[in-house]
C-alpha cells in the first residue's frame, strides 16, 4: 500500500519550502509504502492552504501529525482521501494554540498504523484533527447547535484531547457550546462499525458561569439507549455500558439542573472506550 501527503495553497498548487542551508525550494509533497512526511525551515502557512493524505485502499487507520500543536492522533480514512483545511480564518483563531500553524519550520507526519494500535481497547471518539464539517476522516462530531457559530463552542472540541474546564472561551478553554438550546444533540460519527463499553463525560465546570446537566441520554445505531445520571463536578463522570455495536452515537435529552440561575451548560469531553471491528 502507498500513502500521500501533500500541501497545497488555496489555488490547489503543491506548496514549495526551503532550508536555511539551501538556495532551492521543494514541493512539499511525500509519497512511499508506509510513512511519509514533509519538513522544512523556511515556510509559513497561508490562509487557504490545505493538506491531502491519498491512499491506494480505502478503510484504512492512519496516525497523523500535521502541526506541533495537535497531538499525534489514529484516524480512519474511509474513501482513500482525507482534506484537512489549514485553520487560519478569523474564527478559527481564538479555538487553537497561538503557535498552531505559525512559525517558518515545521515538521508533519502520516503514517499507516500498526495492528496492535488498531487492536488496542482504546477510546475510539479522539480526533485531535476533526474539523467543523466533515473531512473524510473520523471520527468526526457534529451538532445541531453550536453557540453562535463559534469555533471555541464546536462539536469538535468535545472530542479534541484537551480537558480543561475551569473556564470557558478561547483555547484551551473550548468546549461544545449549545447556545442555551433545550434539544440540543451531540452527534460522533466513526465512520465505521466499533464496539463500545464505557463512555466518559467531562462536563465545563465554569461555576457560577456554567450550569450542567443532571442527565443525558446516549443513542446508539441499533436504536437501543442509555440514560446517564450526573453531577455538578469538574472530573471526568465514568459510565460502564452493556457493549454494543455501533457506527454512530447521539448525546441527547440533555436535561439542565434547576438549582444553578445559570443557563450555560456545555461539554468540554467525550470520551468513547471500546475495540475496532473493521
Amino acid at each position: 500500500m502507498t500513502i500521500q501527503l501533500v500541501l497545497y495553497d488555496k489555488n490547489g498548487r503543491i506548496k514549495q519550502a526551503s532550508n536555511t542551508y539551501e538556495d532551492f525550494c521543494h514541493s512539499m509533497m511525500a509519497e512511499d509504502d508506509e510513512r511519509v512526511y514533509l519538513s522544512n525551515q523556511m515556510m509559513t502557512f497561508e490562509i487557504g492552504d490545505y493538506f491531502e493524505i491519498t491512499l491506494s485502499k480505502e478503510k484504512q487507520y492512519v496516525i497523523v501529525q500535521l502541526d506541533k500543536t495537535l497531538a499525534p492522533n489514529m484516524i480512519f480514512i474511509k474513501d482513500k482521501k482525507f482534506r484537512y483545511d489549514v485553520p487560519l480564518e478569523k474564527n478559527w483563531i481564538e479555538s487553537s494554540a497561538d503557535i498552531a500553524f505559525k512559525g517558518y519550520n515545521h515538521y508533519i507526519s502520516a503514517r499507516y498504523a500498526m495492528k496492535h494500535e488498531i487492536e488496542n481497547y482504546q477510546n475510539l471518539s479522539r480526533n485531535t484533527h476533526d474539523l467543523k464539517d466533515e473531512t473524510g476522516a473520523f471520527p468526526h462530531a457534529s451538532a445541531n447547535v453550536e453557540t453562535r457559530n463559534d469555533a471555541t463552542f464546536f462539536a469538535r472540541n468535545a472530542i479534541d484531547g484537551i480537558y480543561a474546564n475551569n473556564s470557558h472561551g478561547s483555547y484551551p478553554y473550548q468546549s461544545w457550546g449549545i447556545n442555551q438550546q433545550d434539544d440540543a444533540m451531540l452527534t460522533i460519527d466513526y465512520g465505521r462499525t466499533v464496539r463500545i463499553n464505557r463512555i466518559d463525560l467531562t462536563l465545563r465546570a465554569d461555576f457560577p458561569h456554567d450550569n450542567y446537566w443532571v442527565s443525558a441520554t446516549v443513542v446508539f445505531s441499533d436504536g437501543s439507549e442509555e440514560k446517564l445520571g450526573l453531577e455538578q463536578t469538574a472530573h471526568t463522570q465514568s459510565f460502564s455500558i452493556n457493549e454494543r455495536k455501533t457506527s454512530v452515537i447521539i448525546l441527547k435529552n440533555l436535561i439542565k439542573s434547576s438549582d444553578s440561575a445559570s443557563s450555560f451548560p456545555a461539554l468540554s469531553q467525550i470520551d468513547t472506550y471500546g475495540r475496532n471491528i473493521q
